[in-house]
Formats: C-alpha cells, sequence, structure tokens
C-alpha cells in the first residue's frame, strides 16, 4: 500500500500541519514582542540620555556657558551608540549639532514629531519617552536611527536668571533632539529573530519525529495488524489472534476482533459438525430408503412367488400322493419269495428312490403351500417361553445325535405376545433345524429370549456352525436359494420364516462370520394387535 494511503500518514499530515502552523504563529508573535521589546529598551535608553544632557547641561544654561554646553553635548556625542545631537529654537532653527554642518539650517516644522508641541490648542508633552516625541528612519549607513525629541521648557529658574533673555510667559524655549543608532538593536532583533526561528525549525522536526515515532506505535502497527487479521480471517484462517497492546479505542477493536473471530470459529465448527452429522444422517437416511426398497422388491416377489406357489402346490400335489401311495403298495406286495432275492433287492431300492423323491416333492409342495399362506391361524396372548420350549422338545433327539449342547437363556418370567404360535414355532423349527444342519456334529445352539426397551419381544437363535458368506446374506430369505448341497434343500425354509415374521408385523436380521457360526434375531411387537392387512385377510377368511 502506498505511504499516502495510510491513515498514519494522514493523521502525521494533519498533526504536522497545524504544528507548523501554531509554531510558525508563535514564532512570529515571539519576534514581534522581542523587536517591541528591544525597541522599547532603546527608546527608553534615548529618553534617559537625553535627560541625561539635559540635566548636565541645565547649570550651563543657566549661566549661558554655551561653549560648556556644546563642549559636553559633543563628549557625549561621540560616545558609541549615539548618531548625533542637535538643539533647535522653537521656529527649528538649529543652534547647535554635533554634525555642523546642520548649524543654521531649519528643520521640517511639519513633521510628526513637531506638530505635538506647535499644533494648536496642544500642551506639549512633559516625558521624552512619549511616543509622539520619537521618529525612526533610516540613516545614509543603512541602518536605523531613532530620534527622541526632547522640549527645553521655560522653567522660573531660568525666566529670573540674570541672562535669561526671554519672556517669562514663553513656554519652550528650544528643543534637545537627541539620535541614538539602532544598528546594534537591528543586528541583536535579527540575532534574535533567527534563534527563534531555528529554535522553532528544530522544535518541529523533533516533534514531528517523536509525533511520528508515536503515531507509528499507536496507530499504524495496530491498524496494520487489523489489516493483516482481516486479510487472514478473509483467507479462512480464523484461529489468528490480534496483540492487544493498550486498553485505547485500538486496543478495543482488536479485543474485538479477536472475540469475532473466535465466534466465527465457534459457528464454523459448529456448522461444520451440523453438515457432517447431516452428510451422515442422509447416508443413514439413504441407507434405510435402500434397505426399506430392497425389503418391497423382495415382498412383492414374495407375493408373486406365493401365488405362483399355491398354483403349483395345488397342481401337483395329487398327482405326488397317487405316486407315493401306489410305490408304496408295490413294496408290500412284492413278496421276496416271488423274485430272485437280486431282483427283489434291486427293485426294493428303486420303489424306495420313488418313494423318497415323492416325499421329497411332497416337502416342497408343502412348504410352497406355507410360503403362499398369507394368513395366520388362531391369534391369542401367549406365552413366548412355552412356543420355544415346544420347539426344543421336537429336536431334542437332533442334538443328542450330533453331539450339540443346548443353552437356552429364556429366564424365569413369562413372555407374552399376540401370535400364531403354531406358525412362531414353526419358524423357529426351521431355524432350530438349520441350525444343526449347519454343526453338523459337535457344537452349541443358543436360544434367547428377552423384552427390549422398547417393550417389543426378541428372540435370538445363535449357533457355532459354518457361517453365511457375506456375498450370501442379501439372498437368504429369497425362496429357491439355498447353500447346501444339491438335493439336500428346497431354498424355502428361510423363505417360510421371513414371511411368518412379516406376517406377524415383526422383524428378523442376521448376523453371521464364516467358520464362526450364525446368529438370527426375530423382533416381534407385543401389542394386542395384529397388522392391519393380517387382521383384514383373517376376517375375510371367518
Amino acid at each position: 500500500m502506498r505511504v499516502t494511503k495510510l491513515l498514519a500518514f494522514r493523521i502525521f499530515l494533519i498533526v504536522f500541519g497545524v504544528m507548523i502552523a501554531g509554531t510558525a504563529l508563535v514564532t512570529s508573535l515571539n519576534v514581534r514582542w522581542q523587536t517591541d521589546r528591544h525597541m522599547t529598551i532603546a527608546v527608553s535608553t534615548a529618553a534617559r540620555l537625553s535627560d541625561v544632557i539635559k540635566r548636565s547641561t541645565h547649570y550651563s544654561m543657566l549661566l549661558n556657558r554655551r561653549e560648556d554646553i556644546y563642549r559636553t553635548i559633543r563628549t557625549i556625542g561621540n560616545e558609541p551608540g549615539i548618531e548625533g545631537i542637535r538643539i533647535y529654537n522653537k521656529q527649528g532653527v538649529v543652534s547647535f549639532s554635533t554634525d555642523t554642518t546642520q548649524i543654521g539650517h531649519a528643520v521640517d516644522m511639519n513633521a510628526e514629531a513637531c506638530n505635538v508641541c506647535h499644533r494648536e490648542n496642544n500642551s506639549p508633552p512633559v516625558s521624552a519617552e512619549s511616543t509622539e516625541l520619537k521618529r525612526t528612519f533610516r540613516s545614509p549607513k543603512g541602518h536605523g536611527v531613532l530620534g527622541i525629541i526632547t522640549p527645553i521648557y521655560n522653567e522660573v529658574s531660568c525666566s529670573t536668571a540674570d541672562c535669561h533673555a526671554h519672556d517669562a510667559g514663553q513656554t519652550v524655549l528650544g528643543v534637545l533632539d537627541v539620535m541614538l543608532s539602532l544598528e546594534d538593536v537591528e543586528a541583536a532583533m535579527n540575532e534574535t529573530e533567527h534563534e527563534q526561528y531555528l529554535l522553532a525549525f528544530i522544535l518541529v522536526a523533533v516533534v514531528s519525529g517523536i509525533t511520528g515515532f508515536l503515531i507509528r506505535i499507536t496507530v499504524n502497527i495496530p491498524v496494520r495488524e487489523l489489516i493483516r487479521g482481516t486479510s487472514e480471517i478473509m483467507n479462512g484462517n480464523l484461529f489468528h489472534r490480534i496483540p492487544v497492546r493498550s486498553t485505547d479505542e485500538l486496543g478495543v477493536l482488536a479485543r474485538s476482533f479477536n472475540d469475532m473471530t473466535e465466534n466465527l470459529q465457534e459457528a464454523r465448527n459448529e456448522i461444520t459438525q451440523w453438515t457432517k452429522t447431516l452428510e451422515e444422517r442422509v447416508a443413514t437416511k439413504t441407507d434405510e430408503l435402500r434397505k426399506a426398497q430392497q425389503s418391497m422388491i423382495h415382498v412383492e416377489k414374495m407375493a408373486s412367488l406365493g401365488q405362483l406357489a399355491a398354483t403349483v402346490a395345488h397342481e401337483l400335489n395329487n398327482p405326488l400322493e397317487g405316486v407315493l401311495t401306489y410305490a408304496k403298495l408295490l413294496q408290500r406286495k412284492i413278496a421276496p419269495g416271488d423274485l430272485s432275492p437280486e431282483r427283489a433287492h434291486e427293485l426294493q431300492e428303486e420303489l424306495g428312490l420313488i418313494a423318497d423323491e415323492s416325499a421329497r416333492c411332497g416337502s416342497i409342495v408343502k412348504n410352497l403351500l406355507l410360503f403362499s399362506k398369507e394368513q395366520v391361524g388362531e391369534v391369542r396372548e401367549e406365552d413366548v417361553r412355552t412356543i420355544i420350549d415346544r420347539s426344543i422338545r421336537l429336536i431334542e433327539h437332533h442334538l443328542h445325535m450330533h453331539s450339540i449342547r443346548l443353552v437356552s437363556d429364556t429366564g424365569r418370567d413369562p413372555v407374552t405376545m399376540v401370535c400364531d404360535a403354531r406358525q412362531i414355532e414353526q419358524a423357529l423349527l426351521a431355524l432350530e433345524m438349520n441350525a444343526v444342519e449347519a454343526m453338523g456334529d459337535g457344537g452349541e445352539l443358543r436360544i434367547g429370549l428377552r423384552r427390549t426397551e422398547q417393550g417389543s419381544v426378541e428372540i435370538t437363535v445363535q449357533d457355532t456352525g459354518a457361517g453365511i458368506r457375506e456375498e450370501d446374506l442379501p439372498h437368504i430369505f429369497e425362496p429357491f436359494f439355498t447353500t447346501k448341497e444339491h438335493g439336500k434343500g428346497t431354498g424355502l425354509g428361510l423363505a417360510v420364516v421371513y414371511g411368518i415374521v412379516q406376517r406377524h408385523g415383526g422383524s428378523i436380521s442376521v448376523r453371521s462370520r464364516v467358520g464362526k457360526g450364525t446368529t438370527f434375531v426375530l423382533n416381534f411387537p407385543s401389542g394386542g394387535s395384529l397388522p392391519a392387512g393380517v387382521a383384514q385377510m383373517n376376517e375375510q377368511r371367518e
């Protein structure tokens, strides 16, 4: 930034200008006062000198000793600083002068100093120090001359003297004109003037330097720090602080600036935190919407498959029952004696395969029927602990066969909810059988029950089996999706469980780690009513 645009420079210019004007005025008045003082002293000196001459020659004048008078005046007139002394009568004719060339000449009676005595109706001044009896003029040598006119009055002692030639009624007998050189006075005045202006210049220089230094400390540096602070804030540095060095307005401004910066920093932190929280909330809501969309798609797929499954199950169930029945009849009718043992055994195996495959088809049809079933059965308030205990009794022999340890953590207090007990039991059996198959021989099956802080009922089925791969987790509730070997699973078990939980207005989630096991969490509302859709379908069925 240019120096001329700085606030401190402008303040300095104003102060410097005021100081120059004030110093010049004071110095001029002081020089004028000193000049007047010197002139006053010179006038006083000339008046006293004139009075001394008058008194020194008074006695000689009474005796009319002119030669003594002239000698005295010449002696005094030869003193340094005396330009000349002369005496002239009332008519203005010079009767005596230290400059002999002026004797006999007449002075200008119209001069201002002469008018004091010669103007009409005017009484002559008594004192020679009267401003009306002095005059100043330039000598041929160039220096100033101060002239003092002292009237010589016709005193009583003069009019009674033997030598007195004047009438007693005459007031002024003559005039004593003393002229002093002002060369020394003017030199002193010039020297004083030079000294005053030199001192004024030195004073201005010193005060200007001190003022400039103080302005730099008190104004320039704080303003520059404020400018730097605003630049830092503009560049986004809200950690910048301005040092507070004083308690004046600039100090208050710096303190206010720091407070403002701190408030801005807090506001930005709050906005940043709020933005981060908002982003997290948006991400959470987006994930929830994505899951809800996936859930809706899954529900639609299951609804469509449910309709398909109902149709397929109805059409396949009857012929499969017939195949199964006739296969069993053939097994009983073929006696070992009628055929060779080898042939009989072969037919028995083939008929057994027909029976097994027909039974598997029946199981598929049964699951399809369950999957397609959109309404619950008898709904009432049930003790969930009782439902869990019944499902455990149904799989106890499987647990013993595979050496699986059961841990039941269902508590002692009853936990009730409104549900179809048979469907909830069926869902638990499906999860428990999947857990047994996932563990093989050995392991631990843990079943938990609790009421959450929100009042819902939470059932946990946890195993220590092989676990589910992460990429398979999103698909495990889809119909006909299975991770079992070909021919060992229909892929409808977890889809049936999902449908039962949904029909009861609950939710199901799964956590799994490969090689560590899987945990299914079923959460049901404990209220006394089912979802509106399920209740409406039950009313239609009734």
